[in-house]
């Protein structure tokens, strides 16, 4: 599509034009009104003949490709993200929870230790009301409270302001504590030996959040930076920054937090990924995108 606006009708002609084999064109319209032509570019670019050379597209279909395989694949892209986002979130809520104890506990007599120099950087606590405790932080209902009710607190105590803080917050307060030693014993908390890897997860953790949350394309993930070598487990070097690394990776932090969500997400995950397993070509596309031949060899 150009600069130009085009109806349903017209985008159905022009994908027939490129080499689209569509079958029931009154559910493609359905399909396109429903998610977007633009947002389906995503899920058959994989099937163009240019692929996947960005730069030079000529937006024609290799023979054979059918709408419904596009839909397969966004459906596929869809669910991953709605199952991913759900231990993430598992992940999330027991990283702040394991933090805020740990630091709390061990500064007992500094209930806002966020912002206690002696604790965390001064860098960090210069710009923690600019950047997290703003006005609009401090209308969230439990702050505003604790406000009304403690007026004379310029900051409410570390396990209420940490609850609502985002985790790319949370993690950014982690990598600002000073003493190495209790950045050290959260990482072994997780089974991570060295910080610099525990690190390389949490940032992994937090992009793949961000991408679900944000309802962005997932199956076809490059990692702006590779995945350090860890307990998650080793793989083939391109799998340390594609979504086989990083399912790993979600695969072994939840296992820390729970064996019976690590199992859940196994069984999910196995399920998903074997749905296609009949349409040859929406797997392959997935295999080579993902980085996962058999999803069986993430858990082994």
């Amino acid at each position: 599509m150009g600069k130009e606006a085009i109806d349903i009708d017209q985008q159905i002609c022009l994908l027939k034009e490129r080499g689209m084999l569509i079958n029931n064109e009154d559910k493609a319209k359905e399909v396109l009104l429903d998610v977007g032509y633009y947002r389906l570019g995503f899920y058959w670019f994989p099937f163009e003949i240019s692929y996947p050379c960005k730069t030079r597209r000529i937006h024609k279909f290799r023979e054979g490709t059918n709408f419904d395989d596009i839909v397969k694949l966004y459906y596929f892209d869809f669910t991953l993200r709605s199952i991913l986002t759900k231990y993430l979130n598992r992940i999330e809520i027991h990283l702040r929870t394991f933090i805020t104890y740990h630091v709390s506990n061990s500064y007992k007599g500094s209930p806002t230790w966020f912002v206690d120099p002696a604790i965390v950087s001064q860098t960090y606590v210069d710009s923690f009301e600019r950047e997290v405790y703003t006005s609009r932080f401090r209308q969230t209902p439990a702050i505003k409270q604790h406000h009304k009710t403690h007026e004379d607190d310029k900051y409410a105590p570390a396990w209420k302001t940490l609850e609502f803080m985002t985790l790319g917050g949370i993690i950014h307060l982690f990598k600002a504590i000073n003493d190495q030693q209790i950045r050290r014993n959260i990482s072994e908390h997780f089974n991570v030996c060295q910080l610099k890897v525990f690190e390389s997860y949490l940032s992994l953790i937090s992009i793949i959040r961000n991408h679900c949350a944000h309802g962005n394309v997932l199956y076809d993930i490059a990692l702006p930076k590779s995945i350090r070598r860890g307990p998650a487990g080793r793989m083939a070097e391109a799998d340390y920054q594609n979504l086989h690394g990083a399912i790993k990776v979600i695969y072994y932090m939840i296992g820390i937090v729970s064996r019976n969500r690590q199992a859940d997400l196994k069984e999910e995950l196995i399920k998903l990924f074997n749905k296609n397993k009949n349409c040859e070509r929406v797997q392959k596309t997935i295999a080579k995108a993902t980085g996962i031949k058999n999803i069986c060899e993430i858990f082994a």
